[in-house]
């Protein structure tokens, strides 16, 4: 979780002006292109992959564009129980800048070997047990688990590969973006983030998916936040040496309150945006408020989106170790244009598919409830959502929430089988619950700007993007 300057003074809404402000100054971030990855790179917690997968990982990158990333795979949602790593050694070369992703940079990858080392005898069974299915001989029925040995699952030169049989794909390296982020001197100079291709939610896709979208970001081993023990552990462990992560104890965080983005947001299919979510706990409904953007830093609106409804109590969550359960209902819509391509997009919409047609104006809201919602935004109402979230506290003592990661394909979460499995980037948590709605709350001036090309499906972490809209 990022550290931001000192808002010190400041209470309620201010705060989260504050925030949402301070995400919408660019210039404390600068965008590497081409992207420079030489280096160590790490983690800064435990990740969540879709399945889910538990996760830490520390990639070196060096001058001869050879590689050496490390995966340590964890049978718990706090990464304290090493099962598994992955040794992955390759080549990468960096290409053009994405068409499709803006502000990223294509890369060609290459693997030369991927090596296995088990932690367990649990752990080697369960995965001997997948590589013998498409792999026969992977390892031998019955084989006792060799402390430190690494099985090989890649050869280039053997011309050996059995990757498959796990799921196992580098392609995030496809899809490469490098920034340095500036804070306040009291919380450290410097911050670099190297983000990679996101991961496609669905395993059995992952082998042919190309990320348009990105994961976690890692940060360099030297221009890392602080305080960050937990990069410190990674740093220096190794694939004989797995790093196990501290003991963290689980304060109970309320939803209820106020929550906003931390970082302008990337998605899939190119999507930029920032989120202000407040739930009302004593009566559980929710409201929503998402600014949408053309570039990767924030700073060229295109729309807003307002939504409410209501939540169901959660319930723990039997899958998802950590998680909590929810369902949310949205039930009232409204957007407001800020540029003229979404403004005669939604002018051109068929009549009662999307607000009033015709009678869109720039900077002006509509409310688009009573036509079930927006065809041209993607969105429809009423809608359900089968949700997951788990709430923390940072190093500095903040509280976060996490909303579940939406699905790659662009299908919404409405059946209980669709539940994420894994988590979007974490909201701040910047006021209690008794404040104004965002709709009256977060008039924060924007800039009209061109759009390229504007895409979305609402609702609640709340979004997918189905197709770009020309």
């Amino acid at each position: 979780m990022d550290q931001i300057p000192s808002s010190a003074g400041l209470k309620g809404e201010d705060q989260c002006l504050y925030q949402l402000h301070h995400l919408q100054d660019g210039a404390r971030i600068t965008a590497l292109l081409p992207p420079s990855i030489e280096g160590n790179w790490i983690s800064t917690g435990c990740e969540v992959r879709p399945g889910p997968e538990f996760l830490t990982r520390s990639y070196t990158f060096y001058p001869n564009r050879l590689f050496k990333a490390l995966q340590f795979y964890y049978g718990d949602h706090d990464c304290r129980k090493p099962s598994y790593s992955l040794v992955i050694k390759g080549k990468v070369r960096l290409r053009q800048a994405s068409w499709i992703t803006r502000g990223a940079t294509e890369a060609d990858y290459s693997l030369h070997k991927v090596g296995v080392i088990f932690y367990s005898q649990e752990a080697m069974s369960h995965i001997a047990a997948q590589m013998n299915r498409t792999c026969a001989g992977f390892v031998s029925s019955g084989r006792p688990w060799a402390p430190g040995r690494v099985y090989e699952l890649l050869s280039a030169k053997a011309d050996r590969d059995c990757t498959a049989a796990i799921g196992f794909t580098m392609h995030e390296l496809s899809l490469v973006r490098a920034e340095k982020q500036y804070n306040a001197p009291h919380v450290g100079a410097l911050v670099e983030k190297l983000f990679l291709g996101d991961i496609h939610t669905k395993k059995s896709e992952r082998v042919h998916y190309r990320p348009t979208g990105y994961q976690t970001p890692l940060q360099s081993a030297m221009h890392h936040i602080q305080p960050c023990q937990v990069c410190l552990l990674i740093l220096r462990s190794n694939e004989h040496h797995p790093p196990v992560l501290p003991h963290v104890p689980h304060t109970q965080v309320q939803l209820s309150g106020k929550w906003v983005s931390s970082q302008c947001e990337v998605r899939p299919a190119v999507l930029f945006l920032t989120r202000s979510l407040t739930f009302h706990g004593e009566n559980h409904t929710w409201e929503g408020l998402y600014y949408h953007y053309a570039d990767p830093l924030c700073k060229q609106p295109t729309f807003t989106l307002y939504a409410s409804g209501h939540y169901t109590k959660g319930v723990h969550s039997e899958h998802v170790r950590g998680g909590t359960e929810l369902i949310f209902k949205v039930s009232h819509a409204r957007v407001r244009p800020l540029n003229q391509s979404i403004l005669r997009m939604l002018n051109n919409a068929h009549h009662g598919s999307c607000g009033m047609s015709g009678k869109w104006r720039i900077r002006e809201e509509q409310d688009i409830t009573d036509t079930g919602g927006c065809n041209a935004l993607g969105i429809r109402l009423p809608h359900i959502e089968y949700e997951l979230f788990k709430t923390e506290q940072d190093s500095s003592g903040r509280s976060l929430v996490y909303m579940g990661e939406r699905p790659t394909d662009g299908s919404s979460p409405d059946t209980p089988d669709k539940r994420p499995t894994s988590y979007q980037p974490p909201l701040l948590k910047c006021a209690e619950h008794h404040l104004p709605s965002p709709r009256q709350g977060m008039a924060i001036p924007l800039s009209l700007s061109p759009l390229l090309q504007p895409c979305l499906t609402l609702i609640i972490g709340l979004y997918v993007c189905q197709a770009a809209i020309t």
